[in-house]
Parts: structure tokens; C-alpha cells; sequence
């Protein structure tokens, strides 16, 4: 076998730009156009330069134009023509797959597992003599493999599982594995990554032996839901009950306690390796204030450009994909795909107003449109998390562009009285509505904003400047939430309330006390809030089997008028200001743009066609056959 020297490179490349840390000292060779494979496995710098073109299959992590929270009741996509809308509106098919983002295409797995494969084979042998170096790309390698088999597997279900690399001309026919088997490789995988990485130095944006425990905590905490748990699965999906296959879907027998005491004690080793998160020891609720800023410090990870944020939110990070100026990355740019179109932003993946009411009030009561005080002032204390992740009519914001008359520095999607230069009453749209004088082809459906993962810097505020926020893989807020998660299912409630709570201690809001069906419905809104736009609810929906009650419902935007109080008036340029006006907020459903549907073939993916042609011994996932 050969490889080509320049496409290694360039693959290499494709990953280092996230890898700002790792030693790069193999760029320096000088070789002849084309590197015998013998010869990349002596040479420990080319070794770890294949290795390193592993993590390119990350790609911009969650940071995608169109972000995985449009999929689900967190988000919509503002654009039109993107194939959202054939997944949300349960239309996609084997030969019309909807969008698909490479950091879970069916292809683009394979590739990456493939080299993984080739590394794993490869370095056992390799005969270059840093026998550390060796075991750590070893142990990342199987840690990036059983990533990828694990993302294969929460989307699609089970998938054949290949541990070698295919030659040319051999017989690609292959069948899918049992999903437990799929579950067992990829434990084996991480296990195997956890010893070789143990006691190796930790390289930034690269495996871990942390990282390695805290996937599989994942890993065994969705093999333990509802949805792989094939009596129960059957019980609440017809679709589901009549695959002929079901243990390409989940487990058709066993201990299902067993499976969650796994999955409990996996997330405990993981938090028993970890440096213990970020402000994890509270015992009491912060102030509002600060919970803000502690939501706002997790999310910047260290690497906002603002000095007034805590950098130690980035202790909670335990595998993240970090992003590189010179690379000009596309994943740098959220604040533009996603901020306001006054700001000359995009406003793609915007909140939509279920995730918006599912914030409680400061003390911990729900938020209702039923309740008068709630309805007139919405957006009054409110969870402070609510605040570091939706921008809303009124809220506080950078400085506008030049072209753009706003000396408040406030979120506009209302539409408001105004007198204009003549005196007379008009009726202004905001500067960040789809009537905007800035923009309006580009401005938000919902009335609101997506905040969180944006820099708040006031320096970076339009479409030329970029962010350097890395994305969180797997976090120790994470672990946290598949520690509680699976202490409920064991009947350990005491526990998992004691860590729920220092979870809304850390966000300023006030202890649960809930107990039973309760406490499991506290847990699972918690998690929505907390790890809102981190690509958890889209799996959550579905093995929690929740989706035909959250992912199915309408979109919901809010419509926002602003009328002068008797004898108040206001001059442009506009601004908030209850004193001179009465506010009214009007919540709406919307089914032109996107009218969501859930149908149970959603729970998973399809295949393509094509792979079907490709592979005749690949079951199709059930609902897709006709």
C-alpha cells in the first residue's frame, strides 16, 4: 500500500487547524511525492500526522450553518431550501435523505473509521522507538473510532460494524451487527482508548482517557433508554413494533436494571477522573447575576475576547473541537449565521418560543401565558440561563453598526409607535425584524434570538470578525446529567437530587425537591435548559420516546407590540422603555415556513438508496420501505 504524501498532509491539516497544541513537527519533512506506508509508520511524526488526519471527521463540530437544534423544539432554521423541512416535516426517504451534516453522514463515518482502522492495524507494528507516542495515538485512535461508531449508531441504529481495512476488489456485502454488539465494540474501543491514554499528557483538542470514559457513559446511558429497550419501545410505536428486525434497534431481552447500574457507574468513574467541572461544589443558589455569568463562562469555554468572563468555564470542557484564525473556519462565524440581521448577522438557527416558556421563574415556579403578571412582562425574572441564551425584545446588546440608528444598543423584533420627523404617529418594525431598514432579508421568524455560543465582545459585531469558542463534544455537565439520569432509573434519588441541584445552584435557581415521576420530569426539563444548542435534546427527544409531544408540535413565535401610554409619545431613534409604552406579547403557531410532523420512522435515519443498491444484505430501518 502507498499513500500519497500531499493528501496525508492535507488531511492532517483539515484536523491540526482545531489541534492548535499538538506537535506539528512533521509538517517540516520533506518528502518524495509519494511515502511508502512502511514508512509513515516508522517515522513517529508522520505517525501522529495520520492520526491527527482522524479528527478531521469532527468537521466544525455543532458549529454548522444549519445547526442540529433546528431539528428539534429548540430551534428553527430561518432559511428556506436547506432540507430541513423534509426531515421536520417527517418526508424524508431512502432517496431524499434531507439535510445531513457530515458529522453523522453515513460516508463520511466510514472514511474516518477506515483510517482508524488502518492506524489501529498499523501502529501495532509501527518501529518507530517512542513507545509513549505509539500507545497514545494507539488509544486515540480507538477513541475516535468509537466515536464515530457511536455516532452511526444513535442515528441510524445498529450498523455493520468493520474492524479492518478493506482491500480493493474484496466484497463489501456486509450485514448490520445486533445493536448490543454495536454497543459492546464501542465500549471495547473506549476502554482500550482509557488504558493507552491513562497517564499521557493531555494534548489540547485531542483524546483523553477523561474523554474516553465520559463516551461511554454515554454510550451506555442510551443503550439503557426507552427507545433501545424493545419491549417498551414496541408498547409506545407501532412502527417500531412491527420492524421485523428488533434487535438491530435495541436490546429484545435482558436486565434492563442492569443496563442502567452500567450506565450509572460508567458516568461515575468518568466524574471520579474528572477535575470536577465548573462550580460543581455549591451548596446553595448564586445570585442571578452571577448564575448569568456562570452560563455565559461554560459556553465561551475560555476563549471569549472579553476579559470580563470567567476563563475558568473552561474546566467543564473535557472534548471540544477548537478553531484556528488562520484556517479561516467556518464554525468561527456562528455569531454571524446566527445573530441578529441588524447587527448585518444572519439570524439562522433562532429559539422558538417552547424552549423560550420551558425557563421557570426565579423561583423555580413555571412560566405560563395563563398567568396575567407572566403574559405582561415575559421576560422578567426569568432562569438567568434564560438570559445567556435567547436574545428578546428589549434585551441589552453590542454596539450597532454605523448605518444602523440605535444608541440603546437593544434587541429589536417588535413593532412600535413612533412619531416621525413631521410629528405624525407611524408604526416602525424593529431594526431586527423581517421589515428591518438594515436587512430583512435576513432577520428572525420567532421574535428571538439564539445567544449562547455568540461572543458577547462588543468588538466582534458584524459580518467581518470572527470567534474563537471551541465546541463542546463531551463536558463534565454532561457526565453529570448521565450520572443523575441513570441514579433515577436505579432508584437513587437522594443522589441524583443532590447533583441535579448543584447543576441549578451554579444557574442561581432555587433546589428540586421533587421525588418519583416528578423528580424524572425535573431531571429532563433541567437537562433541556442546561445543554440547550449542544446537540443533546435531538437524541433525548427520541430515546426518551418524548418526540411526538415536543419535536411534532407547530412553531411557536411570539409577536411584540409596543403602543404609547396616554400622553407618552417617542421621537426616533426607538428604544425600550415601559414608562412610554404598554407592551403587549402575543404567542403565535406558524406552519407556513416548516409545518412539523412527527412520524415514528424518525426515530432514526434512513438509509440512502444507494447504499441499499450498494449492500444488499443492509436492512433498511423500519417506516422507510415503501
Amino acid at each position: 500500500m502507498k499513500l500519497k504524501y500531499k493528501s496525508l498532509l492535507v488531511v492532517a491539516l483539515m484536523a491540526a487547524g482545531g489541534l492548535s497544541s499538538c506537535d506539528t513537527d512533521f509538517l517540516d519533512v520533506t518528502p518524495p511525492t509519494e511515502i511508502p506506508g512502511d514508512a509513515v509508520w516508522g517515522d513517529g511524526a508522520l505517525s501522529e500526522g495520520f492520526v491527527t488526519g482522524i479528527y478531521a471527521g469532527l468537521q466544525q463540530g455543532g458549529f454548522s450553518e444549519q445547526m442540529l437544534a433546528s431539528l428539534t423544539d429548540e430551534a428553527v432554521f430561518t432559511h428556506t431550501g436547506r432540507n430541513i423541512n423534509t426531515v421536520n416535516e417527517g418526508s424524508l426517504s431512502p432517496s431524499n435523505l434531507g439535510w445531513v451534516d457530515n458529522t453523522y453522514g453515513w460516508g463520511p463515518m466510514y472514511t474516518y473509521i477506515r483510517a482508524a482502522n488502518l492506524a489501529i492495524q498499523n501502529l501495532g507494528k509501527a518501529t518507530f522507538t517512542d513507545e509513549t507516542l505509539k500507545a497514545r495515538l494507539k488509544g486515540e485512535a480507538y477513541f475516535m473510532r468509537g466515536y464515530y461508531y457511536q455516532q452511526l449508531l444513535r442515528y441510524y441504529g445498529s450498523v455493520p460494524l468493520i474492524k479492518k481495512p478493506y482491500a480493493l476488489n474484496e466484497d463489501y456485502s456486509i450485514t448490520r451487527n445486533t445493536y448490543d454488539e454495536c454497543v459492546k465494540s464501542i465500549v471495547n474501543d473506549l476502554d482500550s482508548a482509557a488504558l493507552l491514554l491513562d497517564g499521557k499528557a493531555t494534548v489540547k483538542g485531542r483524546a483523553t482517557k477523561i474523554a474516553a470514559l465520559s463516551l461511554k457513559s454515554r454510550v451506555l446511558l442510551y443503550a439503557a433508554s426507552d427507545l433501545h429497550d424493545m419491549p417498551t419501545a414496541k408498547a409506545k410505536s407501532t412502527v417500531l413494533s412491527g420492524f421485523p428486525n428488533p434487535e438491530f434497534l435495541g436490546y429484545v431481552s435482558g436486565d434492563r436494571n442492569a443496563r442502567w447500574m452500567a450506565a450509572q457507574a460508567a458516568a461515575k468513574a468518568a466524574l471520579d477522573a474528572s477535575n470536577g467541572g465548573y462550580k460543581l461544589t455549591l451548596t446553595g443558589p448564586v445570585s442571578p447575576a452571577e448564575g448569568q455569568a456562570n452560563y455565559i463562562a461554560l459556553a465561551m469555554a475560555g476563549a471569549s475576547g472579553d476579559k470580563a468572563i470567567d476563563p475558568t468555564g473552561a474546566n467543564d470542557l473535557i472534548f471540544g473541537r477548537y478553531f484556528t484564525p488562520s484556517f479561516g473556519e467556518g464554525a468561527r462565524q456562528t455569531g454571524l449565521n446566527n445573530g441578529p440581521n441588524g447587527y448585518h448577522n444572519w439570524a439562522g438557527n433562532t429559539p422558538i418560543g417552547t424552549l423560550v416558556d420551558d425557563y421557570e421563574m426565579m423561583d423555580g415556579t413555571p412560566f405560563a401565558w395563563t398567568n396575567p403578571t407572566h403574559k405582561a412582562n415575559p421576560y422578567v425574572n426569568r432562569d438567568p440561563r434564560f438570559y445567556a441564551t435567547v436574545m428578546y425584545d428589549g434585551a441589552n446588546w453590542k454596539p450597532r453598526p454605523s448605518d444602523a440608528k440605535d444608541p440603546a444598543n437593544q434587541i429589536q423584533t417588535g413593532a412600535y409607535d413612533l412619531l416621525d420627523d413631521k410629528g405624525a404617529l407611524i408604526n416602525r418594525k424593529g431594526l431586527d425584524t423581517r421589515s428591518s431598514s438594515i436587512e430583512d432579508w435576513n432577520g428572525s421568524r420567532t421574535g428571538y434570538y439564539m445567544r449562547k455560543f455568540i461572543d458577547p465582545n462588543p468588538s466582534l459585531y458584524d459580518n467581518t470578525d470572527r470567534q474563537n469558542i471551541p465546541w463542546p463534544f463531551l463536558r463534565v455537565t454532561e457526565v453529570v446529567f448521565n450520572y443523575i439520569e441513570a441514579s433515577i432509573e436505579v432508584g437513587q434519588e437522594a443522589v441524583a437530587l443532590e447533583w441535579l441541584n448543584k447543576i441549578r445552584f451554579r444557574a442561581g435557581m432555587p433546589a428540586v425537591k421533587a421525588t418519583g415521576a416528578a423528580l424524572k420530569e425535573a431531571y429532563r426539563k433541567e437537562k433541556r435548559i442546561e445543554m440547550s444548542y449542544e446537540e443533546q435534546r435531538y437524541h433525548d427527544a427520541r430515546r426518551w420516546m418524548i418526540a411526538p409531544t415536543t419535536l411534532g408540535r407547530p412553531l411557536q413565535y411570539i409577536n411584540v407590540l409596543g403602543k404609547f401610554k396616554a400622553g407618552k409619545s417617542m421621537k426616533e431613534p426607538y428604544h425600550y422603555d415601559t414608562s412610554v409604552y404598554d407592551y403587549t406579547y402575543t404567542p403565535v403557531e406558524e406552519k407556513s415556513h416548516e409545518n412539523r410532523t412527527w412520524v415514528d420512522k424518525m426515530y432514526y435515519r434512513p438509509f440512502s438508496r444507494d447504499e441499499i443498491n450498494r449492500n444488499a444484505k443492509l436492512v433498511q430501518n423500519p417506516g422507510y420501505d415503501k
